[in-house]
């Protein structure tokens, strides 16, 4: 036993015996050191959660709402979804789930060199793709045509949705009765969103997460399109992005770099050097824009968070390479139009015979609408369940 370790027995056995309760404690615990800059998110003046709760005595509220998204079985749903190349595709390539966790890393990065809200940046990062369907953005167009009369769909709202409503983890209240700053940071598209519009609540924390969403997807799809050989080194020459990362990843390297070694140092240079800029970009608009206030902020129409002009152009260049040469190319469409052709078929035969979905989507028809519903399950599906239910309902091979 450690010195001054404290152990409670039994009497009669010797074993250890648990407290009765968690003791309280004696100071209150020091949740951050950080300092926050006065245009930032704070937990002091968040709006609250629709449903009044005590606070915790050791998580913030964005940390509470942080880990509410991972226990969420939507959250876990994203390990079996698509980001480029469907999951059964091969091991290494990325998925909907290591994305988001990308995407985290990066925006979590962002929000410290800035002194933002780190927990609310990673809510609302870990929370940004929750509402995708399986396969993909292909899963969003073929369920965004199927529900074209009937409210429509976007990944966005979806996510508000099974936030707010579908997840049932709590007696007391539907979904996960997350703060209202971390449901604002999601509403990325507004216009789209169901009921009265309103201009959401502007935040830099959502801003860098907006922007740490780009730089996440095109610098791992470029990485999984050169590992699946769909893209090649010699077609990447053209992009100013990419030979600037690569003669940085050479000049650290001492000149020469190993084969094995080049591509994943070329992309963490990409990282590296579009994360530079956008803080350096950020800090000197915020500069010129003399923002001192988070009430001031909400006076400012243009982004903030954003790359540099020459930066953001050679960006916007990588992402039509992208476009053209890996998202259009003819085995992802394939595999695309496979997907589409699943999620029509499965949506369908769920409205001839929704009792196939459960007590539970019977139970929300009669509140949403049949197809409402009916969307909820499919778009709910991961790849791998979607196909097994497609093979199990029209007895036809992957």
């Amino acid at each position: 036993m450690a010195r001054g370790e404290v152990v409670l027995t039994f009497p009669a056995s010797g074993r250890a015996r648990p407290p009765k309760s968690l003791p309280a404690f004696p100071v209150k615990p020091r949740l951050s050191s950080l300092v926050l800059a006065t245009y930032a998110v704070t937990e002091k003046k968040s709006k609250g959660r629709k449903y009044p709760e005590s606070e915790h005595p050791i998580r913030r509220a964005f940390q509470r709402d942080r880990d509410r998204i991972i226990h969420s079985t939507a959250f876990r749903r994203l390990q079996y979804k698509t980001q480029v190349f469907v999951n059964h595709e091969g091991d290494h390539y990325r998925t909907r789930l290591t994305h988001t966790l990308e995407t985290s890393q990066i925006a979590r990065t962002l929000a410290r060199a800035l002194n933002l809200n780190e927990d609310l940046v990673e809510a609302i990062s870990l929370a940004h793709d929750i509402g995708h369907g399986p396969f993909g953005h292909a899963g969003e167009w073929a369920l965004r045509d199927l529900m074209k009369n009937y409210g429509g769909f976007e990944h966005n709202a979806q996510a508000l949705r099974i936030l707010e409503k579908l997840e049932a983890r709590y007696p007391d209240f539907p979904g996960l009765n997350l703060s209202f700053e971390t449901l604002e940071g999601l509403k990325k598209h507004p216009a789209q969103l169901p009921g009265p519009y309103h201009r959401p609540l502007r935040m830099l924390e959502a801003e860098v997460v907006d922007l740490a969403d780009e730089i996440a997807y095109t610098s791992h799809d470029l990485d999984d399109g050169l590992r699946s050989g769909l893209l090649r080194f010699e077609d990447l020459g053209a992009l100013p992005l990419w030979r600037a990362s690569r003669a940085e990843a050479q000049e650290r390297a001492g000149g020469m770099l190993a084969a094995e070694f080049l591509q994943p140092a070329v992309i963490r240079r990409l990282i590296d050097r579009l994360v530079r800029d956008v803080l350096h970009g950020t800090l000197l608009k915020i500069r010129l824009k003399k923002l001192r206030t988070f009430s001031g902020l909400q006076k400012i129409r243009m982004p903030l968070v954003r790359l540099s002009d020459n930066v953001r152009r050679d960006h916007t260049e990588l992402k039509r390479f992208l476009r053209k040469n890996l998202y259009e190319h003819p085995h992802v469409r394939r595999r695309t139009d496979e997907g589409q052709q699943c999620i029509r078929a499965l949506f369908n035969a769920y409205l001839k015979r929704p009792e196939r979905c459960g007590a539970e989507v019977l139970k929300r028809a009669g509140e949403d609408g049949l197809q409402r519903s009916v969307c909820d399950y499919v778009a709910g599906m991961t790849d791998r369940y979607a196909i097994q239910e497609y093979k199990h309902l029209f007895g036809m091979q992957e």
